[in-house]
């Protein structure tokens, strides 16, 4: 059972909901995968979910998972591109990874109140503007 799975705290591994411009000089938005770490993360899976309410009515989109064998220390990986539509909704990634035989665990949430202009930053990581947690 989860409960009795240790946990250790989560460190060097963020999610970022960035923006960058595409050919038609129109942003296209994108969730990011951050290892800030300087060691691999192996078996990532990362679930995605939207939820909340749109004019007084709950709502919620599909939960995609996605698994990343891989991810190097020191990078970054695509996880999926977003439809700006969602942003009214709240925005969960629930990342899971092994460092070594030691499993990690977290979940990022992105209210719809966060992505605004005056709260995006640059993350030099991914050399993007965006949100980071």
């Amino acid at each position: 059972m989860k409960k009795d799975i240790d946990f250790p705290t989560v460190e060097g591994v963020k999610v970022a909901i960035v923006r960058k411009k595409n050919e038609s000089n129109e942003f296209e938005w994108f969730a990011y995968l951050l290892n800030t770490n300087e060691i691999d993360l192996y078996n990532v899976i990362v679930s995605c979910r939207g939820y909340g309410e749109i004019n007084g009515e709950k709502r919620a989109t599909s939960t995609l998972r996605y698994f990343f064998e891989h991810v190097p220390a020191l990078s970054s990986y695509l996880i999926e591109p977003i439809s700006p539509e969602v942003f009214v909704l709240s925005s969960e990634y629930w990342v899971s990874y092994y460092i070594q035989e030691q499993i990690f665990d977290k979940k990022f949430v992105f209210p719809p109140e966060i992505i605004e202009e005056g709260n995006y930053m640059y993350i030099k990581q991914i050399d993007l503007e965006g949100i980071l947690q």
